[in-house]
């Protein structure tokens, strides 16, 4: 048995006006997090351009994932983990599979910024094999696919709301200790209401950032070092890792 928590939506013909309105709305849907977006939120110019035919859905999905209404809810209010976590959800449609992919992306964002981890998910393979040019991005829940474990189909589950829930109401991770020691997590779907329980916030979790590094006494020594961190601290410890030349190995949560 298969589950698929969103049909695609996809833009057949650019000159009909409703089959635009629902592309328009489905990718403010999902990109954003499910939120009410008022008029003086809606990014008029890549509609236009989506309209015109001068970009394509995947382009207009890249200007709302780097809209301020994005940056603001799911990067500034955020911890790193929890805004990577929200990136795969709204991007790809699925959760992180891994610690090691979770730990790539939150140093991507840190170390390179913030469009280039947006652009890491729209540009990559992954996001061209499943939605192309004008698929909008969906949820594929628990849809069997060779080489996919089951344990990402319940992790994809478990971020998912419902049709009423809306992504900014929560701060924290729901992933970050599944993904840390790799255990698989009970599939709990949301009721009507689209609500689940609270979670603890991201930024009271402890972290631990293995980094690899040469010696400054030997610089032809190398060595693993650790850092334990709070979610709230994660960001500039991470910035002062690179700083000294450091490469993070791995990022994962101790409690």
């Amino acid at each position: 048995m298969s589950l698929v928590l969103d049909a695609p939506i996809e833009l057949r013909n650019p000159t009909d006006p409703e089959q635009l309105s629902a592309v328009i709305r489905a990718v403010y849907k999902q990109v954003l997090g499910n939120p009410h977006v008022m008029e003086s939120e809606r990014l008029v110019s890549a509609e236009s351009q989506l309209t015109n035919g001068t970009i394509t859905v995947r382009e207009f999905v890249r200007q709302v994932a780097k809209s301020d209404f994005y940056r603001r809810r799911y990067f500034e209010s955020c911890t790193p983990y929890r805004f990577v976590e929200l990136n795969f959800k709204h991007l790809l449609g699925r959760a992180p599979s891994s610690q090691a992919e979770v730990s790539e992306h939150i140093c991507r964002s840190i170390e390179e910024g913030y469009d280039a981890e947006i652009d890491s998910y729209i540009d990559s393979a992954e996001y061209q094999d499943n939605f192309g040019e004008n698929i909008v991005p969906y949820y594929k829940g628990a849809k069997t696919s060779p080489g996919t474990k089951q344990v990402n189909y319940n992790r994809t589950l478990s971020l998912y709301q419902g049709y009423a829930g809306v992504d900014s109401a929560f701060n924290a991770s729901r992933l970050a200790e599944a993904i840390a020691t790799n255990k698989g997590n009970k599939i709990k779907l949301p009721s009507s209401g689209g609500r689940l329980g609270a979670y603890q916030d991201a930024t009271e979790k402890m972290f631990k950032i293995v980094v690899k590094g040469a010696k400054f006494d030997a610089p032809r020594r190398v060595s693993n070092t650790e850092y334990l961190v709070s979610g709230a601290k994660m960001t500039p410890q991470i910035q002062h890792i690179h700083r000294a030349g450091g490469k993070i190995v791995s990022i994962t949560e101790v409690g």
